[in-house]
């Protein structure tokens, strides 16, 4: 089975279109959200476009989820309707694939960082007792790859706010012998930003779309001080 892992798309609809050519075009079997999909500037559309995939998608919950859920992220939960509420609390903490853990955050927190910059040892201490021999993560908007103990851990990237260096919409492929394949759909960003500023969103991605955050940056910031 031929799975495509989305994390982070963060109401970027443009973003999530070019992916989703693409998983279409390399006819993948599965589809799932590692969280994060139901915040940012269009919420509703995202949800609605991956909900549209029936029986081919899952859901993990992402922390920007739950807020959107609750009420916290207000611009978010207000552009929900009660329907689309109610495909959100269906989002699940992890998702089992077998030889696969998908998570947002770890498995035990949607919250819980782990960077490029993790040390083994702590990241063994996140992982201790795991016993897939990969999981998948999100979170943190950067592709890297880590291992601890007889685990290999996978940061997905970022669909829709990357922290890559570079433009596009990130995001990780299990092949059909389970092995990661980090991958990179283009989009036109100039477009995207025009569409994004016309919705209201009160945050200016330009930097962020644009390539300018790299991810030697965004681990250093995401990175626990002890």
């Amino acid at each position: 089975m031929r799975i495509a892992i989305l994390a982070d798309v963060h109401g970027n609809l443009p973003a999530l279109e070019a992916v989703l050519r693409d998983v279409e075009a390399e006819g993948f079997d599965l589809v799932v959200s590692a969280g994060d999909v139901v915040s940012g500037p269009m919420p509703a559309a995202c949800l609605e476009r991956l909900a549209a995939l029936g029986d081919r998608i899952r859901w993990v919950m992402g922390n920007a989820d739950r807020e959107a859920l609750d009420g916290t992220d207000a611009w978010v939960h207000e552009r929900l309707t009660p329907e689309q509420l109610a495909i959100v609390e269906r989002f699940a903490p992890t998702v089992d694939l077998g030889e696969v853990l998908v998570c947002h955050g770890t498995p035990a927190s949607d919250e819980e960082c782990v960077t490029l910059l993790t040390p083994p040892e702590r990241l063994e201490r996140l992982l201790a007792g795991e016993e897939h021999p990969v999981v998948v993560g999100g979170h943190v908007h950067h592709q890297f790859v880590q291992r601890a103990g007889r685990t290999q851990w996978v940061n997905a990237g970022s669909v829709g706010m990357p922290y890559e260096g570079a433009e596009g919409a990130f995001w990780v492929a299990i092949l059909d012998d389970g092995t990661p394949d980090h991958r990179r759909s283009a989009y036109d960003v100039g477009a995207a930003l025009e569409v994004i500023a016309a919705t209201g969103y009160p945050e200016d991605l330009t930097d962020v779309l644009r390539g300018k955050v790299t991810p030697q940056e965004a681990a250093a910031a995401f990175e626990p001080a002890s």
